[in-house]
């Protein structure tokens, strides 16, 4: 267990390290930091620090970096995350506050996250098992032409157009309608398929066709997108990264729905939402070794619909980072909860 001093030493090693990518030496520390110990007594610090594996040596005669054990440290004795200015808040309460529908609002998400920490940004559009249907709307175009509208509370909005077997007149469609809601109404996506089972034994025999129609065309649409879909921004940020070699493999990783999915999946079950971070070697996937993920849940209320977060070398200032992704994470929230 390390004492204060030797964490406050590790903390200015990481934050000098971060901000300036050069080794840090006990000289440099003494003369940037309120350490109110003498350069004799930092070196012996850093020793210790370095015997118990937190930071390294990586030259002769150089200065010392943080290891993934270092920065995990670090990162678990945050006082506190940094907080965006006010002027920040709400240029990101005015950004996504303009999306018109749940697309835009994970497109204007994902660019935003990117612009605001200069790193990968990915974002997990919510899921089939976490959305529940709001409305399903049934509009009359044609005779027997009618429009298939389905609403959920992750803001989706699915439409097909639906050739009916006969000739369908609108009070027919309108108490459809009417049935498909009132089973469906607030029930999870996944759920669906059981729950429309029984709804054409339900109605009269004359609009068994047209309801059978309309609930094989609703059914496929939910299995045409079940699949999880994950979206990300900001790779040109990679080029200035710490990737002198192995830019490469990160990029080979991020093309990988079910990689990312992983990175961003891995919650803790009593609080679904809060901040996850996962530095170098705790990552599973061999091309990101060299890579930090700093991931937070979204949703509506106190349910996590998604994921979104970013990822970026090891050597990322992680409060501005994690501040970031947690203030972003909240404002997603709060647009999925009014829509």
């Amino acid at each position: 267990m390390l004492d204060d001093r030797k964490l406050a030493v590790l903390r200015a090693i990481v934050e000098d390290y971060v901000a300036t990518n050069e080794p840090v030496g006990s000289k440099a520390l003494a003369e940037r930091h309120n350490l109110n110990v003498s350069p004799a007594t930092i070196r012996n610090d850093m020793a210790v620090l370095e015997e118990q594996g937190y930071i390294t040596q990586p030259h002769t005669s150089a200065g010392r970096v943080p290891t993934d054990k270092g920065y995990r440290l670090f990162v678990d004795r945050l006082s506190q995350v940094k907080p965006l200015s006010a002027a920040e808040r709400r240029a990101i309460e005015t950004f996504l506050m303009g999306a018109v529908d749940l697309d835009d609002v994970i497109m204007r998400t994902v660019r935003l996250l990117a612009q605001l920490t200069r790193q990968v940004a990915v974002v997990q559009y919510p899921t089939l098992t976490q959305s529940t249907v709001r409305h399903v709307e049934l509009v009359p175009l044609t005779e027997r032409r009618i429009m298939l509208v389905l609403i959920t509370n992750t803001g989706r909005v699915e439409q097909r157009v639906i050739e009916l077997p006969e000739v369908v007149e609108d009070t027919r469609i309108a108490h459809l309608r009417a049935v498909l809601n009132s089973c469906l109404d607030g029930r999870y996506l996944s759920s669906v398929p059981d729950l429309v089972a029984d709804v054409p034994d339900r109605l009269p025999v004359e609009d068994r066709p047209a309801a059978a129609t309309i609930l094989s065309v609703l059914l496929e649409t939910l299995v045409e997108r079940s699949d999880e879909k994950i979206v990300f921004a900001g790779t040109a940020n990679l080029a200035g990264a710490d990737f002198s070699s192995g830019l490469r493999e990160v990029l080979e990783a991020l093309e990988e729905q079910v990689v990312l999915m992983r990175l961003l999946g891995e919650t803790t079950p009593d609080t679904p939402s809060a901040l996850t971070v996962r530095i170098g070697s705790e990552n599973p996937v061999s091309g990101l070794r060299r890579t930090s993920i700093v991931a937070a849940g979204y949703g509506s209320g106190d349910k996590q619909l998604a994921r979104l977060g970013v990822l970026g070398p090891t050597r990322m200032d992680y409060p501005v980072t994690m501040g970031a992704v947690r203030a972003v994470a909240r404002y997603v929230s709060q647009i999925l909860a009014a829509s």
